[in-house]
């Protein structure tokens, strides 16, 4: 198991809907802490044409090793055909914090 820590990226279509999936993702251990961004202007090309929506934005804290069962989460959840999944490795960060990120979705 990698305790690389990464910053996750998903959007949802409501305010309720992040709010629910952020404290989820919290309460099962497949995050340490999500930041949920409202009212973030979203502009992308679906279906063949340019589309633009308002949209929560969620940050989510978590490790390499907690990223499959958060993905399924974040996809059984989400009310989008394609949820957006993007995951960024953290290069450095404060070390105590990074711990903490590693304890909290393991529990230890």
């Amino acid at each position: 198991m990698s305790s690389q820590t990464l910053i996750v990226l998903t959007t949802c279509a409501t305010a309720a809907e992040a709010e629910s999936l952020a404290a989820a993702l919290v309460e099962e251990r497949l995050a340490a802490c999500v930041n949920a961004i409202g009212n973030v202007v979203s502009t992308y090309r679906w279906q063949g044409a340019v589309q633009q929506e308002r949209e929560n934005l969620l940050v989510i804290k978590t490790t390499e090793d907690r990223f499959a069962a958060l993905e399924r989460a974040i996809k059984e959840r989400s009310s989008y055909d394609l949820p957006e999944v993007i995951a960024i490795p953290v290069q450095a960060g404060s070390a105590r914090y990074l711990e903490w990120v590693r304890s909290a979705v393991t529990g230890g």
